[in-house]
């Protein structure tokens, strides 16, 4: 009964987290609620998007400046700083050779995160700060800008990076393991760098982050994942049945084993000897012949001794 209940709550949580219903409010930072975008920005206008789910907005000038006001910004970094898992999620639509930064925070000159791409090198990059303090950046060869729409998953697991586009996964990495020790005062951009560089032309949704590495789930439920899925639990859960009931019977052998060797510990098994098809017990001694012989440790050992020589008298009959 344990194990039925214990299986349903588990299938119930993996379908949920596939969902989307499973990722706790306190690791979701939805930017566009965060920025209200699209009533305190100009330069950026609500548009159909790739579904009718969620809002789109267009980026089209380059005078625009969405920048993340001081008490949003507080409270995205509050949920990011000093976390080394994570994830970056958007559905976009970039014009054909624009080479624009999709989200950017920084300090000053010091980058903690950003994700661009670029349409002039066919590149996506991933710029941020390493655990020593030392600015990375990962580049990723992907035609992302090419005027389509396209699902886009950066997540970062300690020193994993995965790049998934539309579903597929394209890149996996083992990097500098991350830590974003943003400080006080760090500012949050949305399609550009800064006021001045980096902006992004074309459409984007669902621009989130999560403060998990595996959050691609949740913008792609039918990708291939390391949750299992309800009959797999089922399947070993049956097998750990199996394997309970084989180890039971072979604890039972092992103890019956264990019993016969310890009254064999007890039992003093005495060595023979064979001569000349009789059978003799150990330090048993006899004659054969001129020799006297011992059973010695299953062996026989047989010594040579002094014999009278018979007379010729005694060899010849008695007279009549």
């Amino acid at each position: 009964m344990g194990l039925f209940r214990l299986s349903f709550v588990f299938c119930i949580f993996c379908i949920f987290s596939v969902l989307g219903f499973g990722v706790d409010p306190a690791l979701r930072i939805n930017v566009f609620n965060e920025l209200k975008l699209g009533v305190s920005f100009a330069g950026v206008s609500q548009v159909h998007g790739f579904h009718n789910e969620s809002r789109a907005f267009l980026f089209q000038d380059v005078g625009r400046s969405v920048k993340a006001p001081a008490d949003a910004a507080g409270r995205m970094l509050g949920k990011l700083r000093h976390r080394t898992e994570f994830t970056l999620l958007a559905t976009l639509k970039q014009e054909q050779l624009n080479s624009g930064v999709i989200l950017s925070i920084h300090h000053a000159d010091q980058r903690f995160l950003e994700l661009e791409s670029s349409g002039q090198r066919d590149e996506i990059r991933l710029h941020y700060r390493a655990r020593d303090g030392r600015p990375r950046s990962e580049v990723f060869p992907y035609a992302l800008a090419d005027g389509r729409w396209h699902k886009l998953s950066v997540a970062v697991s300690a020193s994993h990076v995965l790049l998934h586009v539309d579903c597929n996964r394209i890149y996996e990495r083992v990097v500098e393991t991350p830590l974003l020790d943003i400080p006080a005062g760090a500012s949050f951009w949305l399609g550009q760098r800064n006021g001045a560089r980096g902006f992004f032309k074309g459409t984007m949704q669902d621009v989130q982050l999560l403060v998990m590495p595996q959050g691609y789930i949740s913008q792609c439920p039918d990708l291939n994942r390391t949750c299992p899925t309800c009959n797999d639990f089922h399947g070993l859960v049956q097998k750990i049945m199996e394997l309970q009931d084989l180890l039971a019977k072979t604890s039972s052998k092992l103890s019956r084993a264990e019993e016969k060797m310890n009254g064999l510990d007890s039992c003093h098994c005495e060595r023979t000897c064979s001569a000349k098809g009789r059978v003799y017990r150990e330090d048993q001694a006899w004659t054969d012949g001129c020799r006297n012989c011992t059973c010695a440790n299953g062996t026989v050992l047989c010594e040579a001794m002094v014999c009278p020589r018979p007379s010729a008298l005694q060899a010849l009959p008695p007279p009549t």
